[in-house]
């Protein structure tokens, strides 16, 4: 009925062709979109599948399926765009991310998370570029110069942070799922910026001064980044507690949370600085104070629609995904030589596991340096886990390498071909083998103590538990070991950066841009009962 009548608009002149076929595409995508979330809900409780997984098999046979209906032309429904995935599917990803984190593991282990996110990338991606250049030497490719090939460290340095929200889950394990997911929204960033940068300097000249140059600039796009999604979180609540929108509409409310949010993100980007780590860190401060001085139905709106687009955009990453991984175009150009495509892929692979373990296992070596409490220090099974979680590639890689190596999606050079049909071998083995031994491999390592509750991860446990009662679902933490006797305790006071943080926050922060416990109070407004707020000693 529906392609009658849009057949009929097409005959009648009302609708064109191109319009019609987008129609029918957006439908198919839309069809399938819900196909993946229904067998994804089916499969949840298997241990070896997760959702991601689950849409790229799903784009995998889709793909196979429109080859064989329009008989080898074409594989996918949608051209793959730039655009569509850094400024739409991304920012809603990476923002709820921020906003459902738990702050405290997160600060608490962010030296960590900074020590692999940042000088981490930066030995993979060196690590990768060297292997690399043997790459390009020893097989017959063709030909790339130094910028391709350094390109392909920041491509393949990039993990797949949005796979890691659905392998790992931050009740079971807090502490890796603040690290590794933590760790690769900074990869990510960093990825991001060693590519626009490798394309703004002079590659063929090199010197010391151009690897100066090169580490100021990212040290400024780092700060910057974060100021600028620190600065327009703090700017949304002082905004609405302020203004109090919830007084006449919460329908304002949490449209302004949602536009500043998405502004954060487009800031940056207008600004040519690192939207992932704005909009990551914007997330993290909206949670701390803009949820809090907003009313209670706005507050269970804006969690639900935040981990409502969040979840869509993954699903329609991972499904495009695996119908592009079948686009006969580039696959016929690097047909020529199927053993060279086949050989460059198997040594990429293996340049990523070397490049991940260049850097773990030291900088974990490091890390445990500094750290007195044993608790607290990376015992080998979890740097083993930390090295595996962080081994898939995503969709930054396929962005990015579409960036380089092709033109609005297509290429009509045989080098370039195969470097992107690699490309997208490598993200389709790595999240589908890496991924699917991921959980396993946890429980494998980290078996459950029988006191363990495994609680699920946001936003269902926000539905199923009262969370609203003691705040967001990022408030929530596991008990934290009390030491064995007062005495310990008084003799050596626990003074960490968190504390001098809290005592700022409270004297300083909280009463410029509300927060929990300094929620305006209107007589007659929508708000809950204000003793739910009184409760400050969990808040992180």
């Amino acid at each position: 009925m529906g392609f009658d009548l849009a057949a009929q608009l097409v005959r009648l002149g009302i609708v064109s062709t191109s319009d019609h076929t987008s129609v029918v595409s957006i439908n198919l995508f839309v069809a399938l979109l819900c196909a993946c979330i229904v067998i994804g809900h089916l499969l949840e409780e298997h241990k070896w599948a997760n959702e991601s997984i689950t849409a790229l098999i799903i784009g995998l046979c889709t793909g196979v399926v429109i080859l064989l209906t329009t008989k080898g032309k074409s594989s996918h429904i949608l051209v793959f765009s730039e655009d569509l995935f850094f400024i739409y599917l991304l920012p809603p990803i990476i923002f709820n991310a921020g906003f459902q984190v738990k702050k405290k593991q997160f600060f608490r282990n962010f030296m960590t998370i900074t020590l692999f996110g940042a000088v981490g990338t930066l030995i993979s991606f060196f690590t990768i570029s060297f292997g690399a250049i043997w790459l390009v030497n020893k097989m017959d490719i063709g030909s790339l110069d130094i910028g391709d090939i350094l390109a392909l460290g920041a491509i393949f340095s990039a993990t797949d942070s949005v796979c890691t929200l659905q392998v790992l889950n931050q009740d079971e394990t807090p502490f890796l799922y603040s690290v590794v997911f933590g760790e690769g929204v900074v990869n990510d960033a960093t990825s991001v910026v060693l590519f626009n940068a490798l394309q703004n300097f002079d590659l063929v000249h090199l010197d010391a001064s151009v690897f100066f140059k090169f580490g100021i600039n990212f040290v400024y796009l780092f700060l910057t980044s974060t100021f600028l999604g620190v600065f327009v979180g703090l700017l949304s609540a002082y905004i609405i507690k302020k203004l109090y929108f919830g007084r006449h509409s919460t329908d304002r409310e949490v449209a302004i949370m949602i536009l500043m949010a998405y502004l954060s993100y487009m800031l940056a980007e207008l600004l040519d600085l690192s939207g992932i780590l704005t909009v990551f860190f914007s997330g993290i401060v909206m949670s701390h104070y803009t949820w809090h001085n907003v009313t209670e139905s706005s507050r269970i709106t804006t969690k639900h629609a935040f981990a409502t687009l969040s979840f869509i955009s993954e699903t329609f990453l991972f499904l495009y995904v695996g119908m592009d991984a079948l686009d006969i175009e580039k696959w016929k150009l690097a047909s020529d030589s199927p053993s060279n495509s086949i050989g460059v892929s198997a040594i990429l692979l293996s340049l990523v596991l070397v490049g991940r373990a260049a850097f773990v296992f030291p900088l974990s070596f490091l890390s445990n340096l500094t750290k007195k409490n044993p608790n607290e220090k990376i015992n080998f099974r979890k740097q083993i886990i930390i090295w595996w979680a962080g081994l898939m590639r995503g969709a930054v890689s396929i962005a990015l390498a579409y960036n380089k190596f092709a033109s609005s999606g297509h290429t009509q050079l045989r080098e370039n071909a195969i470097m992107i049909t690699s490309t997208i071998t490598v993200v389709l083995f790595s999240t589908m083998v890496f991924g699917m031994m991921t959980k396993p491999l946890i429980r494998l390592l980290l078996p459950k103590s029988p006191n363990n509750s495994s609680e699920p991860s946001s936003p269902k446990s926000f539905i199923t538990h009262p969370l609203l009662v003691s705040g967001t679902g990022s408030d929530i933490e596991n008990p934290i070991l009390r030491p064995s006797s007062i005495r310990m305790l008084l003799s050596k006071p626990h003074h960490t950066v968190h504390h001098y943080w809290r005592k700022f926050d409270d004297a300083v922060m909280r009463p410029m841009f509300g927060g929990r416990g300094f929620v305006p109070y209107v007589p007659g407004s929508p708000t809950e009962d204000r003793s739910l707020h009184g409760n400050e000693s969990e808040e992180e």
